[in-house]
This record gives C-alpha cells, sequence and structure tokens, in this order.
C-alpha cells in the first residue's frame, strides 16, 4: 500500500507535470462523469447490457442521478486550510478517505483481471475492498491479490445454510473483517438489457467461484463441476434465489460471524429502524444502483431521513449513483459516513485494468479533496445538511 498523499488533490498536479513537462496526457480521461461512454467503446455488448443497464425502463437509475441534482454545496470563504484530512474508521476498518469499493460481481465481464485487479488497486490506495458472493474470483483468490489491504465480504445468502457457514467460515478464514448481507437481490430483478440478449453469465457458470470452491457447495453434485457443468449451475440456480428471507433469520449470522454486520440495501427510515432493533452494526443505504426495482425512490432522497432516524444507533454508508466527488461530499453532508463506489470502478477497471481502477479512484478521491477545500472545509467530518442548499 503507498502512503497516502499530503493531499488528495496532489494527483490532479501531478497530471499536470505530465503534460506541461513530458508531453504525456492521461490514458484514461479524468471527467468521470464520461467513463460510462469511454468503457462503451472497450466492452463487449453483453458486458455493457449487465453493467450499465438498470431494471425496467431505467427510471430508478435516472431518479438517483437526478436526487444529486436536487441538492447544491454551498460554498463558504477564507475557512479551508493547506491540508485537509478525509481519514475516518469505519466500523473498526481504518480509511485514508470515507470511500469504499462497493461489492461487484462477474468483474471478468470488464476485464480478464476482473477482482484481481480491483483488490491489488483498492490495497495500493488502502480502500477497502467488498467481495461479492458473485465474483468470478474465489474468497481465498482475492484476498492474495488484495494483501495487507483492508476487506469486507458481501453474501447473498443462499438456501442451502451449511453452504451460507462454508461461505462465512472461508471468508473469515480469508481476513475479510465485516459482513455485507445484500437484501435488495433476493431475486433477480426485471432487467431488458439482458433478457434481449438471453445474457446472465451465472448459466456458464461465470461469477460462480465461491461456490465452485466450496466444500458445503460440491458436497451436493454428484459429479465435479468440469464433469458435469449442467448439474452445478442448476444447483446454483436452487440455492441463489432466497426470497423467503426475512428479519427473524437475521440471528443465525450472529451465530456464525463474529465482527460487524451490515444490511445493504436499506432505502426506508422503518427497515433502517429494524436493522438497529435486530442488533446490526450498520446499513448501506442503496437500491442497487436501480439494478433491482423499476420507479424507485432515487437512493440519496432516501438518505437523509435514514440518518436522522438511526444515525445514532447504526452506521450509516451510502451507495448509487455516485459518480463525482461532488457527489460523494453531498452524500457525506447527508448523513453518510462512508461511501460505496460501484460502476466507476468497473469502468476504470474496463478501460485500463488495476491502473485504470487506481486511476478512476485517484480522481475521485481528487476530486473530493478539491470541492472540500474550495466550500470551506479541511475535513469531510465538518460537513452537515447545512453545507447544501
Amino acid at each position: 500500500m503507498s502512503e497516502p498523499p499530503a493531499n488528495y488533490s496532489d494527483y490532479q498536479l501531478s497530471i499536470y507535470v505530465d503534460g506541461m513537462f513530458a508531453g504525456k496526457a492521461p490514458a484514461i480521461t479524468t471527467d468521470l462523469a464520461a467513463l460510462e461512454e469511454r468503457a462503451r467503446g472497450v466492452l463487449s455488448p453483453e458486458a455493457m447490457g449487465y453493467i450499465v443497464p438498470s431494471a425496467g425502463s431505467g427510471a430508478t437509475a435516472r431518479a438517483n442521478r437526478a436526487a444529486f441534482g436536487r441538492w447544491q454545496i454551498v460554498q463558504r470563504m477564507l475557512r479551508s486550510g493547506t491540508q485537509r484530512d478525509l481519514s475516518c474508521t469505519i466500523l473498526g476498518t481504518s480509511l485514508p478517505a470515507p470511500v469504499m469499493i462497493a461489492p461487484m460481481g462477474v468483474q471478468t465481464l470488464a476485464h480478464p483481471d476482473g477482482e484481481l485487479a480491483t483488490a491489488r488497486a483498492a490495497a495500493e490506495l488502502g480502500l477497502p475492498y467488498i467481495h461479492s458472493t458473485a465474483a468470478a474470483h474465489s474468497f481465498e483468490q482475492a484476498a492474495e491479490a488484495n494483501g495487507d489491504g483492508p476487506r469486507w465480504y458481501q453474501l447473498y445468502w443462499p438456501t442451502d445454510n451449511d453452504v451460507c457457514i462454508s461461505f462465512l467460515r472461508r471468508a473469515k478464514a480469508s481476513g475479510y473483517s465485516t459482513l455485507v448481507l445484500t437484501l435488495d437481490t433476493l431475486l433477480l430483478g426485471y432487467r431488458p438489457a439482458d433478457l434481449d440478449r438471453g445474457f446472465l453469465p451465472f448459466l456458464k457458470m461465470q461469477g460462480l467461484a465461491n461456490y465452485l470452491d466450496d466444500p458445503a457447495f460440491l458436497a451436493g453434485l454428484a459429479k465435479p463441476p468440469s464433469e458435469d457443468s449442467a448439474a452445478a449451475v442448476l444447483h446454483w440456480a436452487q440455492m441463489f434465489a432466497n426470497p423467503g428471507l426475512s428479519w427473524q433469520d437475521l440471528p443465525f449470522l450472529r451465530e456464525h460471524w463474529d465482527g460487524p454486520i451490515v444490511l445493504k440495501g436499506i432505502c426506508s427510515a422503518e427497515d433502517a429502524k429494524l436493522a438497529a432493533d435486530h442488533g446490526m452494526d450498520g446499513i448501506v443505504v442503496s437500491n442497487h444502483g436501480g439494478r433491482q426495482v423499476d420507479g424507485a425512490i432515487g437512493a440519496l432522497d432516501t438518505l437523509p431521513a435514514i440518518a436522522q432516524a438511526v444515525g445514532d444507533r447504526l452506521t450509516v454508508l451510502f451507495d448509487s449513483g455516485l459518480r463525482t466527488g461532488a457527489d460523494v461530499v453531498k452524500a457525506l453532508a447527508l448523513g453518510a459516513q462512508a461511501v460505496l463506489i460501484g460502476r466507476p470502478v468497473l469502468y476504470g477497471l474496463a478501460l485500463g485494468g488495476q491502473q485504470g481502477v487506481e486511476h478512476v479512484l485517484r480522481c475521485l478521491l481528487a476530486d473530493l479533496d478539491l470541492t472540500l477545500a474550495l466550500s470551506g472545509y479541511t475535513s469531510h467530518r465538518q460537513l452537515t445538511r447545512q453545507s447544501l442548499s
């Protein structure tokens, strides 16, 4: 892991110096809002269809972005300083900045190295990497790539509790410190971009690495997956969807996980209160980037009420719709303690592998740092609702 710079905006200066004195422009755009369009030039139609579009008409993804546009940053003058401190501690994990890598499945659709490149990039910057159950590389492979970097594990709770327990044990043994249970994907949402292509990578055993390496999963097969892939996929399909999961099941996780537990997919203050009542440690305010329910409320629109309702009881994190450093400032000002970055990371991965992910994250952090400084803050911890209009 490299040492964090005195200020993340130093990355901007290094780009100017390279351009003016070495004639070297960035290989990947620094325009974080333009990454998606650039990624379209290198991703296959199937990969673009899986990564970019959202459920149904895409209304929820549009609502996510529109929600950020309804808030404006109020700039204050003569209050900043020569250095900013973006460090924080989230559920026992030390972060150099309030930014994490969101769990994202099947990252080999974006680049052959997939999760390994992302895990390495996260470690290089000291940002937490969150490993998806639907990954194309296993717990152990991603942990090795991540090295000494901080890492969490995101669980899609299978209907087979033996497999669930095995996943939790493997994650803990591989150094994942915090469990993130995703609640909004107990079934796959209606995604026309995938449906029109008849494309679901899991049916070709892409994104099943954690399952295919798991002894409890393999115990349910008559033959190894290499000898009967159809049976392996069917076995996965029978345990992935878990629509019967309920609040009453959560104590099971406490029995088998001794670290912090975070619920991802909370979009109402009522559910946030239930998470606190059931002894959870944190939540991620998220609608899965709009990938699950069409016509849902923008995630940022739900954040203020949720933070007010449970901010003194739970760690409140946020994802869905984030693209720029200014977006991060708005989410933090509205009550999030840190944010999870998703699609921009995949765009960087597609455009440049590990180096692409690092570039995108450094640009985001530079943008965050400069936005804070130019708005009159030396730390994100100074942000409040009054920082916005």
